[in-house]
């Protein structure tokens, strides 16, 4: 196999300086800080059960559950009755608007987010919910919605019905994870998984404004895995997310999910193994290991397999309870940042609860490529206590921030080479039930982080659901 190639020595040891230039001053850019501005409440009586541990309204990995647009910001989730609504409000308002979407839940499942996207190229928003590993439903607002906010009213009759194809293109009948990611020319794309967790591809979609194109899929299922336990024929890659640069780059952060539980030292872990990286420099259409080594063709018969080499940029074997679906961020300069978490090796070589053990001992890090081309990774000293994941964002300066379960945020600046992460925000007065949906795409066009999340509740109480925002260095 030849799997373990990109990890050169020293993960977390060095950090890299810029170098001035002689005789030139430069004044201090300020490190990572976060001034609480306000709460505004979406729901005070938003759907809450329990699955996956995790809450339908609030996963990390629902990529724009909440997004900023032209000086608003969009929210979408399922309220008490399982209605699916999309809100809006100006920026800096505390009021939403909201309009249900004509769909209602079927399945007390938390898989079944509701995720958001932009076609810039006729102004329209686009729904795709409640899906796992069957069929989805997609609405999409009239055109010209997204681009006049002031002059269209938010009402009903500016969103079409809701379709179980894309505009008549079906994708696949086992449909999990939708996630719009809008490409620099305008087009949206739609980034999916077409299988099941133990068997599943990855594929794409995209709008052009006119009419949807099924890309294919890019990820492939198979090959052959053999940790120090046992071997696996089958599995799938979860993305930490998939998203461009300000450069026009495409970059994905990755795990594999094995399907054989023989890969394991024990049972009640987690398959998941291995932190990967692929990049594309034509939207999408061919994937690159970080080397720029071609090593797979959406659509085509090469897909990204588990068997390529130089994919690996962190090595861990299925053992310590590696989490899927994490986070990615790039940053002014387009390199790629991740967090990843999992049971570190000072606490055992091996989790047989994932979540227990997660909860007592997980710990995530940072993980991202130096100008060099090094990977580097540094521990964020921050116990996890939970199971869930972490997401992150990088201000206007490049510092990072790390929103931890129950809304904590932990930063680290860019001039120390990120080896100096504190807590910034204890989540003290938020309630937080664990994961948080982030605005990502708000950070960049007001300084300011948002965050959605729900309140803790017992059973199938409803509980309030709510957008926190802080503002970052300007």
């Amino acid at each position: 196999m030849h799997r373990r190639t990109l990890l050169a020595a020293a993960l977390a040891g060095t950090v890299v300086t810029p170098a001035l230039a002689s005789g030139t001053a430069r004044a201090a850019t300020p490190g990572p800080s976060v001034t609480r501005t306000g709460t505004t409440t979406l729901d005070s009586q938003a759907l809450f059960f329990v699955s996956y541990d995790g809450l339908v309204n609030n996963n990390a990995f629902q990529k724009n559950g909440l997004l900023t647009y032209k000086g608003h910001q969009y929210a979408a989730w399922y309220t008490a009755d399982r209605n699916a609504v999309v809100g809006r409000r100006a920026l800096g308002s505390t009021t939403w608007s909201t309009v249900k979407a004509g769909h209602t839940l079927r399945y007390d499942d938390s898989h079944n987010v509701i995720s958001l996207g932009v076609s810039k190229v006729d102004g329209r928003l686009h729904l795709n919910m409640d899906s796992h590993s069957d069929g989805f439903t997609y609405v999409k607002s009239v055109a010209g919605l997204m681009d006049d906010p002031a002059g269209l009213s938010w009402t009903a009759s500016r969103f079409g019905a809701p379709q179980s194809t894309l505009d008549g293109l079906a994708l696949t009948s086992q449909f999990t994870y939708p996630q719009f990611v809008a490409t620099p020319e305008g087009r949206l794309q739609l980034s999916y998984r077409a299988g099941v967790s133990g068997n599943g591809r990855n594929a794409l979609a995209e709008y052009d404004g006119t009419r949807w194109t099924a890309l294919g899929e890019w990820s492939s299922s198979t090959g052959t895995y053999t940790s120090e336990h046992g071997s696996s024929t089958a599995r799938n890659m979860y993305l930490h997310g998939i998203d461009y640069d300000r450069f026009g780059r495409l970059h994905s952060f990755f795990t594999w999910r094995e399907q054989n539980g023989a890969v394991m030292c024990g049972g009640g872990g987690i398959t998941n193994h291995d932190t990967g990286y692929v990049h594309s420099e034509d939207r999408g259409r061919t994937w690159r290991n970080a080397a720029g080594t071609v090593v797979g063709v959406t659509g085509g018969a090469d897909k990204v397999s588990v068997n390529d080499a130089g994919l690996v940029v962190d090595p861990l074997n299925p053992d310590h309870s590696l989490m899927n679906q994490e986070s990615q961020f790039t940053d002014s300069a387009g390199r790629p940042h991740a967090i990843i978490s999992y049971v570190p090796g000072r606490f055992g070589q091996c989790t047989t609860d994932y979540v227990a053990d997660r909860t007592r001992n997980g710990r995530a890090f940072h993980l991202r490529r130096d100008a060099s081309g090094t990977w580097r990774k540094t521990e964020i000293p921050v116990p996890l206590n939970s199971s869930q994941r972490t997401k992150l964002i990088l201000d206007r300066y490049d510092n990072a921030y790390a929103i931890l379960p129950f809304g904590r945020i932990a930063g680290a600046s860019a001039a120390s080479g990120y080896t100096d992460w504190r807590v910034l925000f204890d989540g003290s007065g938020l309630n937080a039930f664990g994961e948080v949906v982030v605005d990502e795409t708000r950070v960049a066009q007001d300084g300011v982080l948002s965050f959605m999340y729900q309140e803790k509740s017992t059973g199938t109480t409803p509980s309030p659901l709510r957008v926190a925002d802080f503002r970052l260095p300007a």
